[in-house]
Parts: structure tokens; C-alpha cells; sequence
């Protein structure tokens, strides 16, 4: 075996994934949202009425998965699914009152958490892993066809 189980920077991005959502699942508990309901919640915050279509394409989800996660935050009351009438296969979610009410508490969470997560890390860093890390999902994806 020529690399050690420390050596592989896949494993080390995994490991690093594991302790953020960690984190924050700690922090979005009071809330009754799980870290990947929240960034359903937080596309619906930033642009309301989305279809489970686009929030699919936008987070790379199975919109399997996506149907299931908005059926919880329906059940939560976070937010609605309405039938698009010109598509009935479309589904749009849109914010309840409560949804709304949600992202005045857990904005400054996710915020909060930003600024930790990329404390003493330059702009430029931040630029340089992004390419990094779109290089390496490039280069996964080249297997996956």
C-alpha cells in the first residue's frame, strides 16, 4: 500500500465535512431542521417559490430526496407545496409565516458559522480551495459517464 490511510485528501475532506455538520446540526437542533433541511430552507429564503426541480439541480440532490426533505419541512411547517398549474409534475415551495420566522433565527447561525469555519483564511485561500474542490468533483465526474 503505497499511501497511508492520512494521506488521502478524500478522506481528509470527509473527515473534515463529518466535524462542520457536526457543528452545526448542534446549533440547528433547537430548531427541529436538519443541516441538509436547511439549505432547502436557505434557497427558499433567498428566492421563494422554487420548484423541487431547481432546488435539485442547485444543491446536486436526488430529487427523490429533495421530494422527501420538503415533505418533513411541510409536516414542520417551515413551508407549502402547491402543484405548478401550467406543470402538474412541478412542485414550487414557498415559505410559511413560520418558515419566514425560522430564517430570522437561523440566518445568523448559518452566518456565525461562515465566520468560523473560514476564520484566518485569506479571500485568496478561500478563491484558490474553491477551484480546488470544483477540480476535484470535475474529475469525478469525468468517471461518472
Amino acid at each position: 500500500m503505497k499511501l497511508s490511510l492520512h494521506d488521502y485528501i478524500s478522506i481528509k475532506i470527509h473527515q473534515t465535512d463529518l466535524h462542520l455538520t457536526s457543528y452545526i446540526k448542534t446549533k440547528l437542533e433547537v430548531f427541529n431542521i436538519a443541516p441538509e433541511q436547511n439549505l432547502i430552507m436557505m434557497l427558499l429564503w433567498e428566492q421563494d417559490g422554487l420548484t423541487q426541480n431547481q432546488i435539485s439541480q442547485k444543491l446536486n440532490k436526488d430529487k427523490t430526496n429533495i421530494a422527501r426533505m420538503a415533505s418533513n419541512l411541510e409536516k414542520k411547517g417551515f413551508i407549502s407545496r402547491v402543484n405548478c398549474h401550467d406543470d402538474r409534475r412541478s412542485v414550487k415551495l414557498y415559505l410559511t409565516p413560520e418558515g419566514r420566522a425560522l430564517g430570522e433565527k437561523v440566518i445568523p447561525i448559518t452566518e456565525e458559522f461562515n465566520d468560523i469555519v473560514t476564520k484566518n483564511i485569506s479571500k485568496e485561500e478561500l478563491q484558490q480551495l474553491e477551484k480546488t474542490l470544483k477540480k476535484m468533483s470535475n474529475n469525478v465526474d469525468c468517471f461518472l459517464k
